[in-house]
């Protein structure tokens, strides 16, 4: 899979120094991936949650930050659309973000 953009990830883990180890981690495993299905998402990550539109949330650092994407299956692309801290997620809808 292709993230777009690790930018993100790497501009919210300089803030958020604890997140850094589990975001890498995360990136590297996404981009082995070979997503074509919602149900093989699920099974690299158990705890990710489907939501429509194609987005999934993921939990970084036991529930601390919220990392949503959108996927595009058919072209193997996964697009960064919101990362933060639980609270910050708390006051966003991920399906419209």
């Amino acid at each position: 899979m292709r993230v777009l953009s690790k930018k993100i990830l790497r501009e919210f883990w300089t803030k958020h120094g604890d997140a850094e180890q589990q975001l890498k981690a995360w990136f590297e495993e996404v981009e082995k991936g070979q997503w074509d299905t919602p149900e093989k998402i699920v099974e690299d990550f158990p705890n990710a949650r489907l939501i429509p539109g194609n987005r999934v949330i993921f939990n970084i650092r036991g529930n601390r930050y919220r990392l949503i994407v959108q996927v595009n299956y058919k072209y193997g692309m996964i697009w960064i659309r919101y990362i933060g801290t639980h609270q910050e997620y708390d006051k966003i809808d991920p399906i419209k973000i």
